[in-house]
C-alpha cells in the first residue's frame, strides 16, 4: 500500500472515533512519514507508535488525535506541549492553535524536530530543550498544555501555568501503565475527567520521575 492510500485509509478510520474535525483535517495536512527515518517511511500511517531513537517513540495516531481532541482548540490558543519528540504533534498543533511551545529534554530530538518543523513552514512554534523544571513558565499562562509523557501524579506546576478555564492532557500512573487525563482549571480547584488507558514514556523532571 502507498503513503497516500495508507495515510487516506487512517484518516477515516480516525473520522470514525474523533468527533473533532478540525483535528482530523489537520492530522490530514501533516505528513507523518517526514518525521521518520527513511528505513520506517513505509510505516507511517501505520495506527501504532514507532521508536524514534533515545529510547523515544511518535505517538499512535489514534492517541495523538485523542488528547488534542481534548483540548478543545478554536485557533486562537497559546498550548504548551512537553515531549516534542520528533515534532509531529507540535505541527498538528500548530494547525490548530495560535502558537506553540514545544519542550523537549534531548537535545538532539529538539534540533531535528526544529528543523523539520521550519522545513515544513511552521513558523507559530518555538522549539525549547527541557531546563529542570516542568513546562515553560517564562511564556504561561498558557490555554492548553498537553504533555506526551506518563507522570506519576498530576504536577501541580503545570496547573499553575494554565489561564483560567485551561486544559491539561497528561498521562498519569506507573512507568508502565498510565490514564489519560483531562484536566480543566476552574476557580480554585480542577475538573478532572478519565478518557482511558495508555502508555507513554516516562515524564522526567522536577515533580515528575526522576532521571
Amino acid at each position: 500500500m502507498d503513503l497516500e492510500r495508507a495515510r487516506d485509509s487512517l484518516i477515516r478510520s480516525l473520522d470514525r472515533d474523533i468527533a473533532d474535525k478540525r483535528v482530523i483535517e489537520a492530522m490530514w495536512r501533516v505528513p507523518r512519514e517526514v518525521f521518520l527515518s527513511p528505513e520506517q517511511k513505509h510505516l507511517a500511517y501505520d495506527d501504532r507508535p514507532l521508536s524514534i531513537g533515545h529510547g523515544q517513540t511518535i505517538s499512535q495516531p489514534y492517541i495523538v488525535a485523542l488528547m488534542v481532541q481534548a483540548l478543545e482548540l478554536r485557533g486562537d490558543e497559546k498550548v504548551l506541549e512537553l515531549g516534542t519528540g520528533s515534532g509531529y504533534v507540535a505541527a498538528i498543533l500548530a494547525e490548530l492553535a495560535r502558537k506553540v511551545i514545544t519542550v523537549e529534554c534531548i537535545p538532539e530530538l529538539a534540533q531535528s524536530a526544529e528543523l523539520v518543523l521550519d522545513g515544513l513552514g511552521y513558523s507559530n512554534v518555538k522549539v525549547c530543550t527541557a531546563r529542570g523544571i516542568l513546562g515553560y513558565p517564562e511564556d504561561a499562562p498558557y490555554d492548553a498544555i498537553l504533555v506526551s509523557a506518563g507522570a506519576p501524579d498530576v504536577p501541580q506546576v503545570l496547573i499553575e501555568q494554565l489561564v483560567l478555564n485551561g486544559r491539561l492532557v497528561i498521562p498519569v500512573g506507573s512507568r508502565w501503565q498510565q490514564e489519560l487525563l483531562k484536566i480543566t482549571r476552574v476557580g480554585k480547584g480542577t475538573r478532572v475527567e478519565n478518557l482511558g488507558g495508555c502508555y507513554f514514556v516516562p515524564l522526567v523532571g522536577e515533580g515528575a520521575w526522576e532521571e
